[in-house]
């Protein structure tokens, strides 16, 4: 869950907001989203103990054209575009050192539909794709090993980075009572259900835990526990990283910040130590593009071995034993995405299109509860059905006020995917 979100979309929402209150409780308000999604999805998980998230529930609920057309969104929304705002992320912080790498500083170039933008910043984001790539394809063995030794320095970097900011940081508790001029011509309520997709797309993975389901020993009693209190913890860190950046800085100087976790880090420590924490939070930015570079290839081969995905992603290369073509078609996918998008553009594509799948998961909940011998979580028969009917509805909430270019973008990768599906997919999944 620790990922770009956290350490990106704070300017966004000051200048969308402008209300320090504001900022810091859309936080909690997200927090509330994701804990009551994660109830709902230990009751599918606890019935359904079997790897693969969204692609087991849909399949079940409402066929299996929905389940290829899960996979398929997962390869564009799931792994293709957080990947690509993860290293856009990464230049906006190594750009602290160099104005060449900032988003400022690139060539837009019109190819009619779509725009390609050239510069400093995504050069080297898919410079790293294309070496997080290569290593999961040649490396596997030492792919577990690598991302070990980022994450550890990630959450090392996050554990500093608070203790010391507000201790010894030359911050001021001021700055959360100073609001911003607005720079949204929405209404507040508009905006703060807009803002939402920003604070979603930092909450997903709050479900990760139901993808290894079957590797789970006891998931009935197992999974709540761990989508719960992870769910908790990532929301109190988020909290406390959003305090600490409006200790650092008025929220009208973070307007508009991509790296906003190296501008607050400049205020509190200084230009020298800023530097130190911008290039360590960059570094542990890798651990999420490895990460995905890693799972989401591994997603694709288990659906085409099942005959719900394209044969080709099951192929392994004969002598690293990787799933070489689903690794280098999610690399090249990448790159594009990098090449053709913004860092805000590829965020409320990825936060529409993912949270309409989870909805539609939990939108399943209404149907299993009717089966014989289905196992009700206590968790959500509290009040039911508060729980999932409030998940979905404010689910839908956002996605209504949300609707723009990249939502349009969204809604045609899943039109695609219905397509292939009917012409492509559907022969092979019924052989099998």
């Amino acid at each position: 869950m620790i990922g770009t979100g956290i350490f990106t979309t704070t300017g966004f929402l000051a200048g969308d907001l402008g209300d320090p209150t504001l900022v810091i409780g859309i936080w909690f308000l997200g927090a509330a989203l994701a804990l009551a999604g994660a109830l709902c999805y230990a009751e599918l998980g606890a019935n359904f103990p079997r790897s693969g998230g969204e692609y087991v529930y849909l399949s079940e609920a409402w066929g299996p054209a929905w389940g290829f057309i899960d996979g398929w969104v997962s390869f564009f929304a799931g792994f293709s575009a957080p990947i690509a705002t993860t290293a856009l992320a990464i230049s906006a912080y190594l750009a602290y050192f160099t104005p060449a790498l900032s988003s400022d500083n690139v060539s837009v170039v019109s190819l009619g539909f779509v725009q390609l933008r050239l510069g400093g910043a995504t050069l080297l984001a898919c410079a790293i794709v294309a070496a997080f790539t290569a290593v999961n394809v040649i490396g596997v063995s030492q792919v577990a090993k690598l991302q070990n030794v980022l994450t550890a320095t990630k959450l090392t970097v996050i554990g500093a980075f608070l203790l010391l900011g507000f201790t010894v940081g030359g911050g001021d508790w001021t700055n959360l009572s100073q609001e911003a001029v607005r720079t949204s011509t929405s209404s507040l309520a508009t905006q703060f259900a807009t803002s939402l997709i920003f604070v979603f797309f930092a909450y997903s993975g709050w479900n990760a835990a139901v993808y290894v389901a079957e590797e789970i020993r006891d998931p009935e009693r197992t999974l709540p526990i761990a989508l719960i209190f992870g769910t908790l913890a990532v929301g109190a860190l988020y909290v406390l990283l959003n305090v600490l950046y409006l200790y650092a800085l008025p929220l009208e100087q973070l307007k508009g910040v991509v790296a906003v976790g190296a501008k607050a880090a400049g205020a509190l420590f200084g230009d020298r130590v800023g530097g130190v924490f911008s290039a360590a939070m960059a570094l542990g930015l890798l651990a999420t593009v490895n990460a995905m570079c890693m799972i989401g290839p591994r997603v694709y081969y288990a659906m085409a071995r099942n005959g719900a995905f394209f044969a080709s992603a099951a192929r392994l290369h004969p002598r690293w034993h990787s799933p070489w073509i689903a690794v280098l078609a999610q690399g090249i996918c990448t790159c594009l995405l990098i090449l053709s998008g913004t860092l805000q553009s590829l965020i409320n594509y990825i936060g529409f299109t993912l949270y309409l799948f989870t909805a539609l998961a939990v939108l399943a909940l209404f149907k299993f509860r009717g089966r014989p011998g289905w196992k009700r979580s206590r968790w959500v028969s509290m009040g039911y059905p508060l729980i999932p009917l409030v998940y979905v509805s404010m689910n839908a909430w956002v996605m209504y006020f949300s609707w723009n270019r990249a939502a349009l973008w969204s809604l045609v990768t899943v039109l695609a995917g219905a397509a292939i599906y009917h012409f492509y997919i559907r022969g092979n999944v019924i052989r099998n």
